[in-house]
Formats: C-alpha cells, structure tokens, sequence
C-alpha cells in the first residue's frame, strides 16, 4: 500500500521536513565539540553520574528519562529543567515523576568552575543519559554535542507531545513518528524500560482491568502495593525481573504478560511490534543494544538548536 502526499506541506511533507532537519543538526552536532573549550567535561559528568547511581541505584533510569522528556517537548534544549509554574516540570507526565535535578544542579555547579559558560545544560542530560545506562550494564555511544540551550519551557507541550503509559500501539508509533522517529526506534527506545519505576496511578487501570494479558502472580504481587484507590505516589519496578540492571528482560518480560503499563504490553499484544520484540528477548540482547545505541543518537538530534542560536544557560533551572 502506497501513500500519496496532496500537498507541499502535508502530513508526508512534514514528515520529510522533521527527517531532514535532524539530519542537518546531526551534521552541526560533533563527538568531540568541548575537547578544545572544556577538555574534562565529559569526565566531570561520568563521575558525577557514577557517583549518583552507586549512591541509588534507581537514579540512572531517573537521568536517562530526564533526556527522553527533554527531547520529547520542543526538542532537546534542556527545557525541562527549567523552574516555572507553566513549564514542563509542572506537566501531567512530569509532576511529582522527574528526579535527578539536584545531580544535574551538581553537574553544571562544576562545569561552571572548570569551563564558565560552554557546557549547555542539553548537552548534560544527553551524556548523563548515556553514562547512566553504562553505570547500570547498558552499551555505550558516542554523544554527539553541540546543543545550546532554550529559554522557555512548555507545560501544554508536555501534556500533549510525551506518550501517555495508557497508550495503544498506534498511538505510540504516532507519537513518535511525530518526533521523526520510526516504529522501530520506539519499540527500541521503549527497552529504556528495564529500569525505573512506575507510579501506581499509570497502571492501576491496567491492573485492575486487563487481566487476560497481565500475569496474575504478578498482577497479585502489584495489589499489595497499588490497591485501586488511593497510593498512587507508591512506585512498582518497570522490570521485575532485574530492576536495575540494564539488559533485555524487559522484553522477555512482555512475552509472559508481565509489562507494567498498559503502553509497555502493547509491544506484544498480537501487533505489528511482536516480532522486534521477541528478537530482543532472545539471547543476551545483543540486537537490543546495537539498536538502542542508533536510536539514543537520533532521538538526541530531535530539534536541537545550534551555533549562536539559543544559550549556554548558567544555571540550568533559568535562563540567563
């Protein structure tokens, strides 16, 4: 079945521009932009990363999500550290979820004083991101750098553009798609998942409600700590089988009904994303990881702003 785009600007056209433009940032983000202006930050950001994970463990897949919904709204500009009433933090997705501002507020103090006003606040979420996967036994990559930062933040944009943990597949895949990445950089992206936690409101309804394909062990085990009211700051492991540890479980979990959001079974629930998923249960996970490293560099490309556009901001909680 083919598609055939009407207009200039339609939806394909769209389509085409968000692939282009990240192609073009790609080109203007580089691996070692800070070796000449700020030779130690990556290693600034490693230790403290490390750091911050040996001290809890659960602050690694607390980083990584920082970066994902950074770049999720209004593209990776380090919005989402941002204070304001009306910004991100504030968001029905962030709210009493995001953690890991003070390691990032620790990050940048000392940026500051090794190299004042080079290392964007952007920049850090996507190093820490990938040190935090490291420090838990995931791949590693190359981070292109480069990002300036943004000024504003969007709590509205938030709202609508981060994927809801209620999601049906079509709606996951859209969402995404809307960001320039594919059906298959989502189903990678999503094994994020296995590590982090989830709060008790974003999957009561499916454990309340979805019984033919949540694992009743596990769905009796969740009701001790979610009841169907009430407690919904409790949090639950994303992957019970080996919480904070980065590996394939999470996949191989969705194959025995064992996903905690109704978004994560979606993977494998008689769909389009069955079989990338049982491909990443399998083995240790190898195709996991190669993928996931590809689909990190592209997400971070999503509508970075570059050159003399944007800033460096001081502090990354406002804007200069």
């Amino acid at each position: 079945m083919t598609t055939t785009c009407k207009h200039t600007l339609g939806s394909c056209g769209i389509v085409a521009l968000i692939f282009l433009s990240a192609a073009l940032v790609s080109a203007q983000l580089s691996t070692d932009f800070y070796d000449e202006t700020c030779p130690d930050a990556l290693d600034i950001i490693e230790d403290a990363v490390r750091a911050a994970v040996s001290k809890e463990s659960r602050m690694g897949a607390s980083l990584l999500r920082l970066h994902f919904h950074d770049c999720f709204v209004n593209g990776c500009d380090g919005s989402v550290l941002l204070d304001g009433a009306t910004g991100e933090k504030n968001a029905v997705p962030n709210k009493s979820s995001l953690r890991g501002f003070e390691v990032v507020d620790d990050i940048k103090t000392q940026l500051e004083e090794s190299c004042a006003k080079v290392v964007s606040c952007a920049d850090i979420l996507a190093v820490a991101a990938r040190d935090s996967v490291v420090a838990l036994g995931g791949p590693t990559w190359d981070v292109e750098l480069g990002r300036r930062d943004g000024s504003t933040s969007s709590q509205d944009a938030a709202n609508t553009d981060l994927p809801a943990p209620t999601s049906d597949l079509g709606a996951l895949i859209k969402a995404f798609s809307d960001k320039g990445l594919t059906a298959k950089d989502m189903v990678t992206l999503s094994g994020a998942h296995t590590i982090g936690q989830a709060r008790c409101v974003n999957f009561r309804g499916r454990l309340y409600s979805e019984n033919a394909t949540l694992d009743s062990t596990l769905a009796t085990s969740l009701k001790t700590k979610c009841p169907s009211t009430g407690s919904d700051d409790t949090t639950s492991p994303l992957d019970p089988s080996t919480s904070y540890v980065f590996d394939n479980f999470y996949y191989k979990n969705l194959l025995r009904n064992k996903g905690l959001l109704h978004s994560d079974q979606q993977l494998f629930n008689g769909g389009s994303a069955d079989a990338q998923t049982t491909g990443y249960a399998s083995g240790m996970g190898a195709g996991f990881f190669d993928d996931f490293r590809v689909a990190m560099v592209k997400m971070g490309g999503i509508g970075v702003v570059t050159g003399t556009s944007g800033q460096v901001r001081v502090n990354c909680r406002k804007a200069n």
